[in-house]
């Protein structure tokens, strides 16, 4: 039974309590569905309370037995959250940073910042993978693609990567696949980000990638790989970490006769008057777009960008946009080659990216779209022309010595008569500036786009011990020539959208169009199985713009972030307390990131305790596919596990393959509930066996939501899980990121949890793995979202939201199941489904009937399609979350059960039929399309199949799109694009 708290609650009605609070109680707010309308879902269930309900739902030896430690128990109000956090936030102090390293004070225009990132229409939007109600994210998306290609002069570049760090290690990673065969060594210039090398060499260990750390400005260096015959690629940074900037055409042309990859980690800011990677014959480019637009936020998150040449587009990482067309031949944007997906590849998979950035690099595009390539070259010069007058003061009126002899906005000093640490801290208490500390006797300091007057003269007399009048300054200014032969001559940001929306009004209206194409929760229930698309309340989010949050640098020193280090601390002990382990870490920036970061981890403990030859490591054919191409990132060989035609773990399988390897099993990777949305009341069994044949195991918290206060991960006896804050603890999903992937640990396993080299995430890190993501704690900006839903839920809250989740998915799976197949349903001793549950449509298939044709109609009925194909091909997967009310579960329920007398009408031949498989129905196909009469249906039936459409339908702005034509012909940057629609 559940614990008495709970029992006690539930018996009681827990909703009764709430009408006692305070009215802006946010469990009031989030829970979707009211007293009155769980005790209409409970009758249609055949329930009386809610307490009998999640007995049935839960096993019963899964059920959790201890209380969660969460406070306040019953929740902060709305007002009084808001009044926490800005106590908490007041902590944080906002000196002038200089530091660089990647990460820059920026002016986000207030444009973007309402009507982009604060937009719900934006940021609560799922992943693009339907493209024809996702037109508008691609498009901007498109913009992203074109200004990274445009910069870096690579032809093709994706839609985001996580972090610049993880970027590099994603391009070393490629250099490693690209030769077949199977060079070791990699090249990387001393002068790149300290952050990017640690994430480098944290990738390398498990893939036995050997790392060269050389000055590749250095003749020595270059004879020296010139003589190395076990070279894959080389990194270099341009401008470096040092703010120099070479030219880099010798060691590129030194790598490519070895048949290497070269790649560049450049600053696109600086490319709009530098010469681009691409003229050094680069093959790849990558960064971080942080600086057009995008806070700090103490690390993240921020869009990494990642360009590479035409033969590479296939191999590259993550997202795609690209041109396809739709049923009518007009131009359409979607994902271009979607099977790169690790759902396909899973163990043979090269990368295991799934989260991008693209609610990011949606604000770095319309950055640039909003500056246009003149204001980016202004706001570019402003910048060097700053650092010149420094570099120039430095040199004439001081006696320390610039270390770099050229520069775009960084300086690296060498001081004289003073200790770093001194002159750190004469540089905060009397000037309140941030500098780099680089050794005991070097600083560096990097310019941006915020910097005034007041900020330079103080610079000077920091530097010079005088005062200094800007305007002589200015006057005697002197142009350093860092350009030479590096100076950009060639226009960039051609395209027409980098021109035409200057001013707030058109820019506004340009958002507005964009965001009006798509489908987000601002408009219907997206009920994704797997993906959590829960409300991402206004008061959750209203604190990530604030100041104290947004404009800290990650690499502040720690007493300056004060505020921070209290919501860490507190996030990680509540993420400990309900998911029954003893220590978290923050840093993983996505949950395919929390996935290696966990394996890592087992690996290092494995070592440590003499049982490092464990390779082995157990995986359910349900899991999804970042599991799997985890693991083999890791270092793992990846052995299936079968699964029962019930969807549960095949207990029998899973036993002998775990004898077969006990002396090399090193962990099995179970999701629970399962990928099928099922409590398998044998989890423990599975765990126990593992343990028994000296593996270490690992949940997959993707479905957490089912279980918070219920169950829990460590309560079952894993050792290790990660969490998807963007699911379970109301992080937006953004368009297809930001994620936050969590990893939580037991003791055992907590020295090895990752540190940094610049801010360390604790004292005691002798053991701790290297760092998996560029800032100490990851997306660190997003964390009082998840923060705030803890903190206003409860201890007493929390194990509602879960509660109620599986009542909605109970329910609808009840409306629906006399109407469609449900899987496992009905099969052995199950009678219910957890928090998902999936429809099975493969028995239409004969009649020409698919899963995406129904997920395709749905567009017409105003919503966006459950997760399709996944985990069983042929089905959709429902997950409607605790956030929906009965209103729009029946409105969805009525869309489905419209939907199956299409395929009834279908499946009999009658003419109606033929809905499906023209759906969705855009405006123009509505308006202008000849020839409604051969359809066998009206456009009265296409458009408005239900009455609530005529008072509010969001259109799909294209017809169905042509996904082989799109793999076939992959166009990718707004040019190309443009030349195509002209064409037609």
């Amino acid at each position: 039974m559940l614990t008495s708290k709970i029992h006690c609650s539930i018996r009681n009605n827990a909703f009764s309590a709430l009408a006692k609070r305070p009215l802006d109680n946010f469990q009031r707010r989030h829970l979707g569905p009211n007293p009155d309308q769980v005790s209409l879902m409970l009758k249609a269930l055949n329930f009386n309370n809610l307490q009998s309900f999640i007995e049935s739902v839960v096993p019963e030896s899964i059920l959790l037995r201890r209380n969660l430690n969460i406070h306040p128990q019953n929740g902060l109000t709305e007002s009084q959250l808001l009044s926490s956090l800005k106590e908490i936030a007041s902590k944080n102090k906002l000196l002038k940073s200089f530091i660089g390293k990647g990460y820059y004070n920026t002016i986000t225009p207030p444009v973007i910042l309402r009507n982009l990132f604060e937009a719900p229409e934006w940021y609560t939007s799922y992943t693009p993978y339907q493209p024809e109600i996702s037109q508008g994210r691609l498009q901007s998306l498109l913009n992203y693609q074109t200004l990274v290609s445009d910069l870096t002069g690579l032809p093709i570049a994706n839609a985001s990567l996580l972090d610049e760090a993880t970027a590099a290690a994603e391009a070393m990673i490629m250099s490693l696949h690209f030769l077949k065969n199977k060079k070791k060594s990699y090249v990387v210039d001393q002068n790149i980000h300290p952050q990017t090398l640690s994430v480098l060499k944290s990738r390398a260990q498990n893939l036995d990638i050997n790392i060269l750390q050389l000055d590749l400005t250095n003749p020595d260096s270059l004879a020296s790989i010139s003589s190395n015959d076990d070279i894959c690629g080389a990194l270099v940074q341009y401008p470096s970490t040092n703010g120099s900037i070479d030219n880099f055409s010798q060691i590129s042309d030194i790598i490519h006769k070895k048949n290497g990859l070269f790649s560049v980690a450049t600053d696109l800011l600086a490319l709009t008057l530098l010469t681009p990677p691409s003229t050094f014959n680069a093959d790849i480019a990558l960064g971080s777009s942080q600086r057009f637009g995008v806070p700090m936020g103490y690390g993240g998150p921020h869009a990494a960008f990642f360009a590479v040449t035409q033969k590479l587009s296939r191999k590259m990482p993550g997202r795609l946009i690209g041109l396809s067309k739709d049923r009518l031949g007009n131009p359409a944007l979607r994902l271009a080659l979607q099977t790169r997906e690790q759902h396909i590849k899973r163990e043979k998979a090269t990368s295991n990216i799934c989260t991008a950035q693209a609610l990011l690099a949606n604000m770095a595009a319309s950055y640039a779209v909003y500056h246009g390539p003149q204001g980016l070259k202004k706001i570019a010069e402003r910048v060097f022309n700053y650092t010149s007058i420094l570099a120039n003061s430095i040199i004439n009126s001081s006696d320390h010595q610039l270390v770099n002899q050229n520069w775009f906005d960084t300086l690296t000093i060498k001081l004289n008569n003073i200790s770093s640490s001194d002159f750190l801290k004469i540089s905060v208490e009397k000037f309140a500036i941030n500098l780099f500390k680089v050794d005991e006797s070097t600083v560096s300091l990097s310019l941006d786009e915020s910097v005034v007057q007041n900020d330079l003269i103080n610079l000077i007399e920091l530097f010079t011990s005088q005062k200094s009048d800007i305007n002589s300054l200015s006057q005697n200014f002197k142009k350093f020539n860092f350009y030479s032969d590096l100076t950009r001559n060639d226009e960039i940001l051609s395209n027409p959208v980098f021109h035409d929306y200057h001013s707030e009004t058109s820019m506004m209206r340009y958002l507005h169009l964009l965001q009006s194409k798509d489908i987000s929760l601002a408009n219907s229930m997206i009920s994704l199985g797997s993906c959590t698309m829960k409300l991402n309340s206004a008061v959750e989010m209203i604190p990530v713009s604030w100041p104290e949050f947004s404009q800290v640098h990650p690499f502040a020193p720690i007493d300056q972030a004060e505020g921070y280090q209290q919501l860490i601390k507190e996030l990680e002990s509540d993420l400990a307390n309900i998911t029954g382990f003893d220590a978290v870490s923050l840093m993983p920036n996505s949950g395919a990131q929390g996935e290696y970061t966990g394996l890592r981890l087992i690996i290092e403990y494995l070592k440590k305790i003499g049982q490092g030859s464990r390779n082995i490591c157990l995986i359910p054919v349900s899991a999804h596919g970042t599991n799997p191409a985890s693991a083999a990132m890791a270092g793992l060989k990846v052995v299936p596990v079968k699964c029962l035609n019930d969807g549960s773990l095949d207990l029998v399988d899973l036993k002998q393959k775990a004898e077969k390897h006990s002396d090399s099993l090193a962990a099995v990777m179970i999701t629970y509930p399962s990928t099928y949305g099922l409590f398998e009341p044998g989890v423990k069994t599975a765990i126990d066996i593992v343990h028994q044949n000296g593996g270490q195991v690992y949940l997959d918290g993707a479905n957490m939501n089912a279980q918070v206060g219920l169950t829990s991960p460590g309560d079952l006896g894993a050792d290790v899980c990660h969490l998807n804050l963007h699911k379970t603890f109301a992080i937006p999903h953004g368009g297809g990121g930001p994620g936050v992937g969590p990893v939580c640990v037991k003791k055992h396993l907590t020295p090895f949890l990752p540190s940094h080299p610049i801010i360390r995430s604790t004292e005691n890190d002798q053991e701790a793995i290297l760092p998996v993501s560029a800032a100490t704690f990851g997306s660190a900006s997003i964390l009082p979202i998840s923060y705030a839903y803890i903190k206003m839920m409860g201890a007493t809250g929390l194990p509602y939201a879960s509660i109620i989740a599986m009542l909605n998915a109970n329910y609808m799976m009840h409306k629906l199941k006399d109407h469609y197949k449900i899987m496992f349903i009905g099969e052995g001793d199950i009678k219910h489904c957890g928090h998902e549950f999936i429809i099975d449509l493969r028995s239409y298939k004969p009649n020409g009937i698919e899963a995406i044709d129904v997920a395709k109609r749905l567009q017409d009925y105003g919503f966006h399609a459950p997760t399709m194909s996944f985990p069983v091909p042929g089905t959709l997967m429902i997950e409607p979350t605790e956030s929906e009310d009965l209103a729009e579960l029946d409105r969805f329920v009525d869309a489905m059960v419209s939907i199956k007398k299409e395929i009834d009408a279908k499946i009999n031949n009658e003419p109606f039929g033929n809905v499906l498989k023209n759906s969705p129905h855009s405006l123009i196909d509505i308006i202008s399309s000849p020839g409604w009469e051969s359809r066998g249906y009206t456009r009265e039936q296409a458009a408005f199949p239900l009455p609530y459409l005529k008072v509010s339908k969001q259109w799909p702005s294209v017809c169905r799109l042509d996904d082989t034509y799109g793999d076939m012909n992959l166009i990718c940057s707004c040019s190309s694009v443009e030349e195509v629609a002209n064409d037609n």
